[in-house]
């Protein structure tokens, strides 16, 4: 299942860039990263993920929780939903 991630930078991205550069983005196996997108000014990041597992979602934002603000939406395909 497709996941969108939105992510609130609590104290900017800075912080969030520099774990993500030291550590990389500490996914969990079965949890996999399609894309992101950060809106100008850098405060927000939108990550477009894939699980079966919603649990391996909550392990990994558990990794950045002191850094980011998550809202998580799981997503179906416009065909799906007609």
């Amino acid at each position: 299942m497709l996941y969108m991630v939105i992510e609130i930078f609590r104290d900017g991205a800075e912080p969030v860039y520099r774990r993500f550069h030291e550590k990389g983005r500490m996914l969990p196996e079965g949890l996999v990263y399609v894309d992101s997108w950060v809106t100008e000014g850098m405060k927000r990041s939108y990550q477009l993920m894939s699980t079966d597992s919603p649990e391996l979602l909550k392990k990994w934002m558990a990794e950045w929780d002191d850094l980011v603000l998550f809202e998580v939406s799981p997503l179906i395909s416009s065909q799906q939903a007609e």
